[in-house]
């Protein structure tokens, strides 16, 4: 017959759902607050994280501009690993 791990596998999801009843933590309205590198020529919005070549794509395929013209304040990370 089976192994018998069918009464711990039950009581492990009822564990799990009395954990997770404290309601579901999203992300979404972290991501949303931290959105705060803009586009002067769209303003659309890229996260705080969003690397130097992202915004440069963006810049040159959308637009047709360089980095510069289109996200005038964006400072590069220093602390980042240059790119290999």
């Amino acid at each position: 017959m089976g192994g018998g791990n069918g009464a711990k596998a039950a009581q492990k999801r009822e564990r799990n759902l009395k954990n997770a009843a404290g309601g579901a933590k999203s992300q979404l309205k972290t991501n949303v607050k931290a959105m705060n590198i803009q586009c002067d020529t769209c303003k659309a919005t890229f996260l705080t994280t969003t690397r130097e070549n992202a915004l440069t794509e963006h810049a040159v395929n959308k637009h047709s501009k360089t980095l510069v013209q289109c996200f005038p304040t964006f400072q590069a990370d220093a602390t980042a690993a240059p790119a290999k």
